[in-house]
């Protein structure tokens, strides 16, 4: 129990009461002031606060740069009460033009770059705002949004801002919150424009419409997005998806048929310097087969140099395994979560996004046609008052000569109120000219138009949607693609073709011997060894499978639980040591134990049976796994347990039971199955199957005897058909039971 104080006095609560409370609490505060960004300007708390911090300290694109320092200092000091470091990341990372589509901040000095390194310390470089952030920032004096106040009360701060431009899908977001996580990748300004210009017209515009307008992200860093149209139109629709991206490259042309392949652009959010390094490490484990050399020649520019094993490689197939091993390839999870403009967490689609943006601009379009309508009523009232002092200009000198209160004076004789009194009274003499009665003259005639055309946008929905357009166009022409920033960076190709590459060019083609001991140690050791008499073992542990393979082949393993299990040879540990458990490898339960365990032939066919003598034949290639947790095949019953995977090479299958008795009978007569419990393969009144062989009828039925090999030849007294019970077996058996 813990004890908490209120006005009342102290009252119990449970521990978890307390905590689940105050952990409600906290994540709460972590989901909607730091991790999610506002569905409106597409900012989280600390971004917005270092705009308007920026537009405080007046550092517009026309002002110098100033200390990053100083612009911290405000932010942390009057808006966000949190470590400098954090905020001084947040201004980086709006600065980074390979990390953010469109920078809001224009840094000067060292801000870090695509290989991962730090910026400079904030006392050495410089920031100012771009052009884009003006446009987020555009009419906020003209109460378009709510202040609030700051954590100290001193302050006020902007809820959000009035985002002339859809900030959020043009910059994306990213962040993790307490149960939550937002991951939006950035957009082209000129195609969401477009997308909003679409809505405009219809809000019910379907999916098909909007992606012509606007056909996926726009990554800062370029590169390929390949992925089908259908997943991308899924993703928006849903607000979840994984999109594939990959790096830009080409094919360079060297002397004597030599070439080497060019990468230009690379994933997003991909350090350049980690990609080289990993791209290295795979090649010093000989793990990119195809793959001589990796150089770096990037300057301003990115130049990865990717140098083939031989001319004879195709550039295909190097760089997709290249693809496959790499981040040259990487997977954009989109998880569309924002809040709303009532601040609550929620998935939207791209369609909600854009809608809850025009939203916004309809708000916003009133509120500054509210102020400004407001601001023409208050100096029409002055204009009224200017005006009348030139209709009775003598009076009006009399009573501010004569008078002790000429203000209380000019408004009784008047009827003026107290703001019109005093411009009166604050008129410099030299405004008295005639000239300046006429320019007054039309200020009220141009004020008094414009009066009246703000109250029929008020008033029409129609002519709303008709400047919000307007609004688009304009960000349009500023942002799009007739300027250099505009033009679209990532390319949105067909998603790959399956090149069906062999395995060689992925892993490099050694021999090796497996080794697995009874208690399922598993190791592969270099080399065909012809003798295993130098394999040591754990204390109490000995050779239980033993074979040859490949370190391009796949091992398949049969379980008595009758799931199948497929490990690759070169994932497997080395010979050093005792190797690793296999259940490591494979989620074998510690009831079930290993059957068969051999290398995968593609085209061979198993007989697969289970103690109580049922069974069928099915495809090798059909029993592959693709997961830890493998593939039931054969079912299995309780008190039975999966018992026998022999290839079925031959034309005719012998079984014998505990029981000692013996029967054969043609294969065709078990049929093929991919799933079940199979057919009765021998039948058992008390008893169960003790081995099976597959054989050709020609060569007969073998079995060990002393030094040699017994040949029974003439089998036809066990003859039978499948699912009979059989004759005891003939003389000379092995007592063992087993035919091997």
């Amino acid at each position: 129990m813990t004890e908490i104080k209120d006005s009342s006095g102290i009252h119990s609560v449970t521990f978890a009461d307390a905590l689940g409370e105050r952990y409600l609490a906290y994540a709460l505060s972590t989901i909607t002031s730091r991790s999610l960004p506002d569905v409106r300007d597409g900012l989280k708390p600390v971004q917005r606060r270092l705009l308007y911090a920026m537009l405080e300290l007046k550092l517009d694109p026309h002002s110098g740069h100033k200390k990053c320092a100083r612009v911290v200092g405000d932010v942390i000091g009057k808006f966000h009460p949190h470590g400098d470091t954090a905020v001084y990341d947040a201004l980086v990372r709006l600065a980074q033009s390979f990390a953010v589509r469109w920078p809001l901040v224009e840094g000067h000095g060292n801000f870090g770059n695509i290989d991962g390194d730090n910026a400079a310390a904030m006392r050495y470089t410089e920031a100012r705002l771009t052009k884009f952030a003006i446009a987020l920032l555009e009419g906020i004096s003209e109460d378009a949004v709510d202040f609030r106040t700051t954590y100290d009360g001193e302050e006020v701060e902007p809820s959000v801002l009035p985002a002339s431009l859809p900030n959020l899908l043009a910059n994306g977001a990213t962040g993790i919150a307490v149960g939550l996580a937002t991951n939006i990748p950035p957009h082209n300004i000129e195609e969401l424009c477009d997308a909003i210009i679409l809505l405009l017209k219809n809000q019910r515009s379907s999916y098909q419409d909007i992606l012509r307008a606007c056909p996926g992200p726009d990554f800062p860093t370029g590169g390929h997005l390949a992925e089908n149209i259908n997943n991308i139109q899924e993703a928006y629709e849903t607000g979840r998806g994984s999109l594939r991206l990959r790096a830009k490259w080409k094919v360079e042309e060297k002397t004597r048929g030599q070439w080497q392949i060019i990468v230009t652009e690379i994933p997003y959010q991909v350090q350049k310097s980690r990609l080289i390094e990993r791209i290295a490490e795979l090649l010093d484990q000989k793990k990119l087969v195809l793959l001589g050399n990796v150089r770096d020649e990037s300057a301003e520019d990115i130049r990865l140099v990717l140098e083939p094993k031989s001319r004879g490689v195709k550039p295909e197939h190097m760089m997709e395994m290249l693809f496959k091993q790499t981040d040259l390839e990487v997977r954009f999870s989109l998880n569309m979560n924002v809040l709303d403009a009532n601040g609550i967490p929620k998935l939207m689609s791209f369609r909600e996004m854009l809608l809850a943006f025009i939203a916004h601009r309809f708000d916003v379009l009133n509120r500054r046609t509210r102020y400004r309508l407001d601001k023409i009523l208050q100096r029409l009232l002055v204009l009224d008052g200017y005006l009348l002092v030139f209709l009775n200009l003598d009076a009006v000198i009399k009573i501010i000569r004569e008078e002790d209160n000429p203000k209380e004076k000019i408004r009784k004789k008047f009827k003026l109120n107290d703001n019109q009194a005093e411009a009166i009274l604050n008129m410099r003499l030299r405004s008295l000219r005639k000239l300046d009665e006429v320019e007054l003259r039309k200020e009220y005639k141009e004020l008094k138009q414009e009066q009246q055309d703000l109250n029929k946008l008020q008033e029409s929905k129609a002519r709303q949607k008709t400047a919000i357009r307007k609004e688009i166009l304009k960000a349009k022409e500023h942002f799009g693609s007739n300027t250099s920033e505009g033009k679209r960076k990532t390319k949105i190709v067909a998603p790959p073709k399956d090149l069906n590459l062999p395995v060689e060019a992925i892993i490099e083609k050694e021999s090796v011997t497996i080794i697995c001991s009874k208690k399922g140690w598993i190791r592969a050791i270099k080399g065909h060894i012809q003798s295993d008499s130098d394999i040591r073992y754990k204390d109490g542990d000995s050779k239980r499978f033993s074979f040859y393979a490949e370190t391009t082949d796949k091992l398949i393993l049969f379980a008595t639980n009758g799931r199948f299990y497929t490990i690759n040879v070169d994932k497997l540990p080395g010979g050093r040591g005792f190797g690793e458990p296999l259940r490591l490898m494979a989620d074998i339960g510690n009831d079930h134990d290993i059957v068969s365990f051999f290398v995968h032939y593609p085209n061979r066919t198993l007989l697969v049976a289970s103690s109580d003598g049922r069974g069928f034949l099915v495809d090798e290639s059909s029993v592959l796994a693709h997961t830890k947790a493998g593939k039931q095949v054969l079912n299995v019953v309780p008190d039975t347990d999966a018992s026998f995977c022999v290839p079925a090479v031959g034309d005719t299958v012998a079984v014998v039971g505990t029981n000692r008795r013996l029967l054969t009978y043609p294969i065709k007569e078990i049929p093929f199955l991919s799933r079940g419990r199979g057919v009765i393969l021998q039948r058992f009144r008390d008893g169960s199957l003790s081995d099976i062989k597959v054989y050709k009828k020609n060569e007969g039925l073998s079995w060990p005897k002393g030094k040699g090999m017994h040949f029974e030849v003439n089998m036809k007294n066990w003859v039978g058909k499948r699912g009979q019970s059989g004759r005891l077996i003939p003389r000379g058996f092995p007592r063992s039971n087993k035919f091997s």
